[in-house]
């Protein structure tokens, strides 16, 4: 059990950190800090540039800086095998939810979520006398992260 391990259990956090969102298509965490060698190709070929390697050099993504079109760039890049999509894998599991903070959650009209969400998983319901709020189904939802930095109030998150 290492130092941080026991921080956590003696402090009541028992569930594993998720830990920070890597590229689409990643091997599991340990797998995938085994095999990263932390080369820097899957930042460079982000087209959209929402890869990152300001973690210690590893590549993370940053939804506020745009969405993942899943294009394969950083699979094709990655020489080390830490990223590998396979015939119908999925590229990651993460889906959206609006917290707490949405502009329509506090009685203010916007749908910028929803403008921005091309899979259509973003629905506003009408609410009788109301400011209708974001719905998200997770069954149309990608995890692009579109709806992430179109938010104004960054009430949106991918978990």
């Amino acid at each position: 059990m290492t130092s941080s391990s026991r921080r956590n259990f003696l402090f009541g956090r028992f569930s594993k950190s998720k830990g920070p969102q890597r590229p689409p298509w990643a091997l599991a965490e340990d797998g995938f800090l085994e095999a990263c060698t932390r080369c820097g190709e899957c930042v460079k070929v982000c087209p959209t540039q929402i890869i990152s390697d300001r973690e210690n050099g590893c590549p993370i993504v940053d939804f506020t800086e745009g969405e993942c079109t899943f294009c394969g760039e950083c699979v094709t890049a990655c020489k080390s095998g830490a990223l590998v999509a396979g015939k119908g894998q999925l590229p990651w599991t993460i889906r959206a939810a609006v917290g707490e903070f949405c502009l329509a959650k506090q009685g203010i009209e916007c749908r910028v979520c929803a403008d921005r969400c091309a899979e259509n998983a973003i629905h506003f319901p009408p609410q009788a006398g109301r400011i209708s709020v974001p719905e998200i189904d997770p069954d149309r939802c990608t995890g692009c992260g579109a709806c992430v930095s179109a938010c104004p109030s960054r009430a949106i998150a991918l978990d």
